[in-house]
């Protein structure tokens, strides 16, 4: 085995850490950020869905930059590495914070949440756009980077498991289980607190037991415009682009407005508390953690289905089930528990099956720019695939919020016949042009399994 493919299990596990890190926050935003900022800091859903769109595109344009500082970083930690070291603690420290509320008024408040959810979303592309774009150097070898892929994704989706399942008993713990705004908003911040000091310590192992070995086939340093102009001419990255914000924007509908699907729709509350292990649990919480169990069996179907039928295949075939169990659950009504889950687990197998082989093929499209250009801009690729992601998540979770509005959605009230349709769509059949998008763009995805062999072999024969 060569040098480059060299990667222990040690490595493989401390790679998919930094995945868990970020997904635990990344899903807090997700899951609960919208949810938060509605019903326990005050703000209007239509406010909140401007907001979301705002500093969600700004943070997406700065995605690239960090791109660009990390591919001329030089340490002897390499490229990446050192931003897991450095901003792990900012990272936990703004978390904290941006789900902390203070005590001002509405403008003051308002204010607080652009500034503090800004800057958390500056720091996440500080530290996330680089641990992506470590995949990229850890291995030349594409079947391995598959396997790191899943490694991360597995870590990933275990990650935001103990999150959301953990997440609403510590919220009730916190608050000394009192249902007041203020106790509840104790409760919110210091169960962040617990999720960053993981965070914090998962991003520091990541650090230390990984390592980077792809070195690019020249040494000569390109320009930032002959960086920029390569990735516009790489046209398997465009079409990464559109599949990678159609996907997200799947995602991101349907994980926004699952908490208010279940207070407001399925009134689980009517349900009691469910305990488990002698913890106290409410059905969304289940709902979203079930959703990240299937997420994990979708992660570790990726790699032995697409060596089998390849990348483009596998995901076809994930987005194709997700269109239809998107499709199906519109008809599911309250009282169908079993279905309303059933249908969780299918989904979110699809999705836990796309998003490891997205990734995968970012890092394909990486070298196919090296072999075409001679030029390995690894950060970039990487940081604008991440801000294509961010896009689809802001659009995704911009239209929940506006939609809401529109729809009439007030917090903590009776909601109206026509609201409760508009949320039953959210989780249903908004997601499913989401995924019909995606698949029309992947269809056009050039780099075959096949291909990837032909480039990786003619880039082996250069480094040597």
């Amino acid at each position: 085995m060569s040098k480059t493919e060299h990667i222990t299990l040690k490595e493989k596990i401390g790679y998919g850490l930094g995945d868990a890190a970020s997904s635990m926050f990344w899903k807090l935003f997700s899951m609960y950020l919208m949810f938060f900022y509605t019903d326990i800091f005050g703000m209007e859903a239509k406010v909140v869905g401007t907001m979301f769109l705002v500093t969600r595109v700004w943070d997406s344009l700065f995605d690239p930059v960090i791109g660009v500082l990390a591919d001329r970083t030089q340490s002897k930690w390499g490229k990446f590495r050192p931003y897991l070291l450095y901003v792990a603690v900012p990272f936990g420290v703004i978390g904290v914070f941006t789900f902390y509320t203070p005590a001002l008024a509405e403008s003051g408040k308002l204010l607080y949440a652009y500034v503090t959810y800004s800057i958390m979303m500056m720091v996440y592309s500080a530290i996330n756009v680089p641990y992506a774009s470590l995949l990229g150097v850890m291995s030349a070898s594409p079947k391995t980077r598959s396997v790191l892929a899943t490694f991360r994704m597995t870590f990933a989706y275990l990650g935001s498991f103990v999150t959301l399942l953990l997440f609403n008993p510590m919220v009730n713990f916190f608050s000394g289980y009192n249902p007041h705004i203020e106790a509840q908003q104790q409760g919110w911040a210091m169960a962040a607190a617990v999720i960053a000091l993981c965070a914090v310590v998962l991003f520091l192992l990541c650090f230390a037991w990984t390592r980077e070995r792809v070195q690019p086939v020249t040494d000569t340093k390109s320009s930032l415009k002959q960086d920029i102009k390569d990735l516009c001419n790489n046209s398997p990255w465009w079409i990464l682009l559109g599949a990678g914000v159609s996907t997200l924007v799947f995602n991101s509908v349907r994980d926004g407005a699952a908490l208010y699907y279940f207070k407001y729709y399925v009134h689980e509350a009517h349900y009691g508390k469910i305990v488990l292990l002698n913890i106290p649990f409410v059905l969304s919480g289940l709902y979203l953690a079930l959703g990240q169990i299937a997420n994990i069996i979708g992660v570790v179907l990726a790699a032995p289905l697409s060596n089998k039928i390849g990348k483009k295949n596998t995901f076809m075939l994930a987005m194709l089930l997700a269109t239809g169990g998107s499709i199906v659950f519109y008809w599911l009504d309250e009282s169908q528990i079993w279905g309303i889950f059933g249908l969780q687990i299918v989904i979110s197998s699809c999705a836990g099956t796309v998003f490891p082989l997205l990734w995968s093929m970012y890092a394909d499209c990486a070298d196919y720019s090296e072999l075409k250009t001679g030029n390995r801009a690894t950060g970039l690729i990487f940081s604008s695939s991440s801000m294509s992601q961010k896009l689809g998540w802001a659009l995704g979770t911009a239209v929940t919020g506006w939609l809401l509005g529109y729809f009439g959605f007030q917090a903590n009230q009776l909601q109206s016949e026509e609201t409760l349709s508009g949320i039953k769509m959210f989780l249903s059949l908004f997601p499913a042009i989401g995924t019909v998008l995606s698949i029309v763009f992947i269809s056009l995805y050039p780099l075959t399994d096949k291909r990837m062999q032909e480039i990786a072999a003619q880039l082996a024969e250069r480094r040597t």
